[in-house]
């Protein structure tokens, strides 16, 4: 006879504690107890005769074959996902591929989403859900398929690939700008200055030969979408990547001031995890994207 399954909230609570090395923490995202997470594993360590987690200290790290069984679940459970999603939709096994991707608010809102019509036309049974993300420490990798993200993750079975490197320029309004008839490089400091909040000022002037101070008046701006939007319409000067700010610039709606350029601060890094069991589908993702970014 067919070796019973266990039950699959514990098969679930093996995945979730393997993967945040925490009871406690897979408790909380499986809204369970900690005892009830306790006791789901001891039943299976029980069932299979095997130690699965030893404690180290405050965590729960799992044993080799704990850590093995966990990615079988992993991978098992993105594989009924999948089936779920495409029966729901009608599809059947030959339908469409759901990818769960998260980047960064910045370049999610002002480059991506204006080319992802392009993508679909060249991959009509790829489905992406986006997830915006805005702090520069990336979310857990395991919650989504695909992360574009400011840093590279460091856990385990997890490949990180930087995407471009990219300069800051300075752009604003052609209306803000024909305030200034006879702009010169050195007028930069007198005029009205939006601010990005992981950027200086100072670092463009200082490339710009300027010897201004940082400048202690002007709105702050936590998002660099948000801060594109206040120079096209018109409310200041801003530094930005030139990979965000070329359609605009393109379109007219925003002017480079100068030809000053200093590196971006913060890279992106297009982030997956290795034996994906749609690997294949990222990898069409990630060659468009870097087509995309070529061209």
């Amino acid at each position: 006879m067919p070796t019973p399954l266990p039950p699959l909230q514990a098969l679930r609570a093996l995945e979730a504690a393997a993967r945040r090395r925490s009871f406690s923490r897979a408790a909380e995202e499986l809204h369970l107890t900690h005892s009830a997470v306790s006791h789901h594993l001891r039943g299976l360590e029980e069932q299979l005769g095997v130690e699965l987690f030893r404690r180290a200290g405050a965590r729960m790290i799992p044993t080799a074959a704990g850590a093995q069984l966990a990615d079988r679940v992993r991978h098992s459970l993105d594989d009924l996902r999948d089936a779920l999603d495409a029966t729901r939709r009608g599809l059947g096994s030959a339908g469409a591929t759901r990818l769960e991707l998260s980047a960064m608010s910045d370049f999610l809102s002002v480059w991506l989403i204006p080319r992802l019509g392009d993508f679909y036309e060249k991959h009509p049974l790829v489905d992406l859900s986006l997830h915006m993300h805005a702090s520069v420490v990336p979310p857990d990798p395991y919650s989504v398929d695909i992360g574009i993200w400011h840093r590279r993750v460091d856990e385990p079975g997890f490949l990180s690939r930087k995407l471009l490197d990219d300069m800051v320029v300075a752009v604003c309004s052609p209306t803000l700008l024909a305030r200034y008839p006879d702009f010169r490089i050195e007028d930069l400091p007198t005029m009205p200055l939006l601010h990005f909040s992981r950027r200086s000022w100072r670092d463009f002037f200082e490339a710009a030969g300027l010897s201004a101070e940082e400048p202690d008046r002007g709105p702050i701006f936590d998002d660099a979408g948000l801060l594109l939007q206040a120079t096209v319409a018109g409310q200041g000067v801003a530094t930005a990547r030139l990979q965000l700010a070329r359609s605009f610039i393109e379109r007219g709606e925003l002017v480079q001031l100068g030809h000053v350029r200093i590196p971006a601060s913060l890279d992106y890094f297009f982030t997956w995890r290795e034996g994906h069991p749609r690997d294949a589908t990222i990898q069409q993702f990630y060659r468009w994207l870097k087509g995309q970014l070529g061209s």
